[in-house]
Order: C-alpha cells, then structure tokens, then sequence
C-alpha cells in the first residue's frame, strides 16, 4: 500500500466519514506533501479507488456540508482491517526503494497511537533489527569484508549509509524506550488516542 493510501485511510477513519477536501485540507496541513510524497489529485485517486475496492463507502452528504465535494466517504469493516494491517506492516518491514521506505515509514509514524502500545513495541524492535543487520552490512563493505568492485571512492557512500542508519537506530531506540515508559496515547490505554475514530472514548 502506498503512503498515500494509508494515510487517507487513517484521516477519514479519525473523522469517522469525511469528504476529499477534508482529507486533503488535513493531510497538507501536516505538510504531507513533503515527508510522504503526497500530491493533492492523488488524494481524490485514493479515495474512490478504495471505495471501488470496498475499503470504503460512499455516505450521504450532511445537510450543513459546505465546498464543492458532494460524496463523504467512511472507513468498510475491510477498509479497518486493510488500514491496522498496512499500518503494521509499513512500521515492521522494509522496502529496497529507500524513499519510498522513507515515505511508508513516516505515514504509518503518524498513525502509531492506533496500535496497541505492545504491538507498536512489537513491530518497532523488528525494524530496529532490521536496521541493526543493515549497519553490520554496511561496516563489513568498509573494513573490507566485502568487495563489490566499487571505485575507492564510492566508500564514501557507504559511510554516509552507515551514518544515517546510525542516527536512525540511535532515534529509534529512544522511541522504543519512550513507549516502554509509557509516553503517548495508545490504542489500549484509557482516553482517546490519534487517529481514533469518533466513536471510540
């Protein structure tokens, strides 16, 4: 699923039934235009591609709608069930598109409160594994454990892989230890996280 989708999967699902311009109205406001690559056409894309899909569903327009969009949309039992398994999966795994890695990764953080704090922990310690073997990887090829017949040079930029994997693992061990010490609203703590439907208290 693309950063797109989950992620206007997760703002009708935090209104409970929204139209296009809602979604599109909060998604820049979050600047997701320039941490998930999120272009505003394909935002009104997303939402009746899912809807043909049955992720979600067409609702009536309420009587004090105002702007041109006429067609709200709401969250399908499939459409929740498609948005908690994305979401988990754009936390835990990987892509070897490293932007588009990047853009996943940063739409499901936004959702993050809509896990359970012990299912986050889960699946954030996978990634940190993940990225633990890549940094081992990565020092292996600079002290020359392993040669792919690169130009000498060429090193250089796998020490600023390392870096950046470095900084991300430093980052998300303190995001690990934050959630462990019980920072954030999460889904199966008292009171209302992100994300959460109107609905749930």
């Amino acid at each position: 699923m693309s950063p797109t989708r989950l992620l206007v999967l997760g703002v009708v699902r935090m209104y409970g039934r929204a139209h296009g311009y809602q979604v599109r109205r909060e998604l820049l406001a979050w600047s997701a235009d320039r941490w998930a690559n999120v272009q505003p056409g394909s935002i009104y894309h997303a939402l009746k591609k899912m809807a043909a899909e049955g992720l979600l569903e067409a609702v009536p327009d309420e009587p004090e709608g105002r702007g041109p969009d006429r067609i709200a949309y709401r969250l399908t039992d499939d459409g929740e069930t498609e948005f908690q398994v994305r979401l988990a999966q754009m936390i835990a795994e990987t892509e070897g598109d490293g932007a588009q890695d990047a853009f996943a990764f940063a739409a499901a953080l936004t959702f993050l409160p809509s896990l359970p704090r012990d299912r986050a922990l889960s699946l954030l310690r996978h990634r940190l594994t993940w990225l633990e073997g890549q940094l081992a990887t990565t020092r292996s090829v600079l002290d020359g454990g392993v040669n792919w017949g690169h130009p000498e040079h060429v090193g250089e930029l796998y020490r600023l892989w390392g870096t950046n994997v470095e900084a991300t693992i430093e980052w998300l061990r303190g995001l690990i230890k934050r959630l462990q010490d019980g920072e954030y609203v999460m889904a199966d703590d008292p009171g209302r996280h992100f994300g959460a439907p109107p609905e749930i208290k």
